[in-house]
């Protein structure tokens, strides 16, 4: 990939052991199946698979899960030149257990510290963050230094350039309090032009659950684009000028954790097609129900074919 790619994804990324079972605890699961894994390198992957030059900006451990997850994301055409090695911690790993249709328990080993969270101000490309046509950021990001600083320097970077987008993401895991997230995310909200959350992280970012509340608290709080992800009753998206209500897909749920990111890569790609924002959410929606039907993430991301197949009832 030469010159600076046209989305830019910073944040997390590790490996994902999902079982091969579905209905029972990990302690009863025989196989698991290896995958690229992180909301970050989830939504990287996902928008390669329209096609477009994406980069990730993370860091992986000195180890064979870290070269793992460089090949591949290399095989799934995002390019890894933003990608550090740290030389002390180790590449993350989540396990999660799959009972459909809406229970899927993750456990994070990413202990003491996850190489992502080392990501530093020294390693942003500030070109790269200036000119990509999309910067794709998440809360997550924000939880720790110093991974926040240069968050916080690449936000400043891009100084509102169109479609710097904030993933809210919300993780407890990762904060001490809902309230320290609450505080990171105010502080930038003013800075990114579109927000996406689901219906509890939009609390937290704005203390509004209910989703034409939230997404005005969005708007008020200076994004142009507001995304909030309702589960089962679809996506309301919304600006000062125009809503948009988009109903669920219906679909078998195998495991609905790499939704939410297939959802984020077609919401880039609707937007990098310059798509009216109905047709935009329409697609992101199915992207997400796609996945929903598959076991792993990564992997699972559909290309276009398959997304506007499932839109025209195929």
């Amino acid at each position: 990939m030469g010159g600076s790619p046209e989305v830019l994804v910073m944040g997390r990324l590790g490996v994902d052991l999902y079982p091969l079972q579905s209905g029972v605890g990990l302690e009863q699961v025989d196989t698991f199946g290896k995958y690229l894994g992180g909301t970050a390198g989830n939504v990287a992957v996902a928008t390669a698979r329209y096609g477009h030059d994406v980069e990730l900006v993370s860091r992986v451990g000195d180890d064979p899960f870290g070269r793992y997850l460089r090949a591949e994301l290399r095989r799934l055409g995002v390019g890894d030149r933003l990608v550090a090695t740290d030389p002390r911690l180790k590449t993350p790993i989540t396990f999660c257990e799959i009972y459909p249709p809406d229970d899927f328990p993750l456990y994070f080993y990413r202990e003491p510290k996850a190489p992502d969270m080392n990501v530093d101000s020294a390693q942003i490309d500030l070109a790269a963050v200036r000119d990509a046509q999309i910067l794709w950021v998440t809360t997550t990001g924000l939880s720790e230094e110093p991974s926040r600083s240069a968050h916080h320097r690449a936000i400043d970077a891009r100084d509102r350039t169109r479609h710097t987008i904030l993933d809210l993401d919300y993780r407890p895991m990762f904060w001490e309090r809902p309230a320290d997230a609450t505080a990171q995310i105010d502080r930038v909200l003013g800075q990114v032009t579109v927000a996406v959350g689901n219906q509890e992280e939009c609390r937290v970012a704005v203390g509004e659950h209910e989703p034409v509340r939230a997404a005005d608290a969005l708007l008020e709080r200076g994004v142009e684009l507001a995304i909030v992800k309702q589960g089962p009753k679809g996506v309301l998206a919304r600006t000062r000028e125009e809503t948009v209500e988009v109903p669920v897909c219906r679909v078998d749920v195998v495991n609905g954790l790499g939704a939410g990111d297939a959802f984020g890569g077609a919401l880039c790609h609707g937007l990098l097609e310059g798509w009216s924002l109905e047709r935009t959410v329409a697609f992101a929606n199915a992207a997400g129900a796609l996945v929903a039907s598959r076991r792993e993430c990564s992997t699972a991301m559909p290309d276009a074919v398959e997304v506007n197949a499932l839109l025209q009832g195929v």
